[in-house]
């Protein structure tokens, strides 16, 4: 099962490690290596809410995620993005900046630096609302009962969570442009493209959310129709009819999960910068940690991991408004890669441990109840 399912994963490993070698000898390999771990550890929160979005596809899309959906994120994300971002920021053409990111590192990593203010804002706000929309609904199983309890029932207040994000948003381009200005920076006129950058991933999250979440709910009822429709075709023996509008349906959850993946590898991306400024290596090595967490999530649906540790999708969630946290904090100071990294991990290993904790105790109580059973 582990290898039917991380089988991609290892080849994919084995070929950027021999690629880094050939382009920059065994300091690329090091490179690469490093900027994989990086990935992983950043983005495995990433898999366990993807995890969640996954299982309600069937094993086709599931495919298509696992396929065309790793070009986008290895090709789309990893390195054509960082090159658009060059272009529209510095106002050069598509091939200018790719020449640029091979030929001129430094300016390059300069112009993408320079960017950053913007990418926070439309990826910091895309994972706010996500964590803002599951904190404030009503769960049957909570992890941190008291604390959401108290969020559910502010969650009953229609577009709460939208009036925080955009408060979240205003605040965080008044602060950045009056700190610029206070300093003389050279960014004193981007607190303007901070907030269009902000309302656009605003925007991005509630139409594809949206339509994801349309096009579920009309399969939910399409399949009860459905299934009445079989029972009657059976007792009048006619054959069985397909339920079409599934494909509209999962379509719009893929690609809810490609914007996903998006916000989510933008730390990745701008935290590679850290280790280096070469555009190949940044690409293969963050490449190598895309794959496994892809496979992650796979491997964490066919498995039913998120149904026998029912928390770990909330220690996720809960990486997800510290992550969007960090983006947005990161518009105008600098955070250590390690610490976002750890913030997540930390977050998820103590909603497993919960977990665990909260099987053996369920446990336990069935096996007291099966022993007073027994003597009665």
């Amino acid at each position: 099962m582990v290898l039917k399912t991380f089988g991609w994963s290892f080849a994919v490993t084995a070929l950027g490690l021999v690629a880094a070698i050939f382009y920059g000898g065994w300091a690329a390999f090091g490179v690469v290596a490093i900027l994989s771990v990086l990935e992983i550890s950043l983005s495995f929160d990433n898999a366990v809410v993807n995890a969640g979005i996954l299982k309600k596809m069937n094993a086709f899309w599931q495919k298509i995620f696992l396929t065309i959906g790793i070009l986008i994120a290895v090709f789309g994300m990893r390195l054509v993005f960082p090159v658009v971002i060059v272009a529209i920021s510095a106002s050069l053409g598509p091939i200018e900046a790719a020449d640029l990111a091979l030929t001129d590192k430094d300016r390059y990593q300069e112009l993408v630096t320079d960017a950053h203010p913007s990418i926070a804002a439309f990826g910091g706000m895309f994972l706010l609302m996500i964590f803002l929309d599951f904190i404030f609904e009503d769960r049957e199983i909570k992890w941190l009962a008291p604390l959401e309890r108290a969020l559910a029932k502010l969650g009953k207040v229609d577009m709460l969570s939208v009036c925080i994000a955009l408060i979240v948003l205003l605040v965080s381009a008044i602060t950045f442009g009056a700190r610029a200005h206070q300093h003389g920076g050279t960014h004193a006129d981007k607190a303007e493209t901070v907030l269009l950058s902000g309302i656009a991933g605003l925007i991005t999250y509630l139409v594809v959310g949206g339509l994801s979440g349309f096009f579920e709910d009309k399969l939910e009822e399409e399949e009860e129709r459905e299934h009445e429709a079989e029972e009657a075709a059976e007792r009048a023996g006619k054959p069985k009819s397909a339920v079409k509008l599934a494909g509209k349906a999962a379509f719009f959850m893929f690609l809810y999960l490609e914007v996903l993946d998006a916000s989510f590898s933008f730390d990745g991306v701008i935290g590679a910068f850290a280790i280096t400024n070469d555009i190949v290596l940044m690409a293969l090595g963050l490449g190598i940690g895309a794959m496994y967490v892809r496979s992650l999530t796979v491997y964490l649906v066919r498995e039913g991991t998120l149904d026998d540790y029912v928390y770990l999708e909330h220690g996720a969630h809960y990486a997800i408004g510290a992550l969007a946290a960090v983006l947005l904090v990161t518009i105008q100071y600098e955070i250590n890669e390690f610490i976002t990294g750890m913030i997540g991990v930390v977050l998820i290993g103590a909603s497993f441990w919960s977990s665990v904790r909260r099987n053996k105790r369920l446990a336990a109580e069935g096996s007291g109840e099966s022993t007073r059973a027994a003597a009665s």
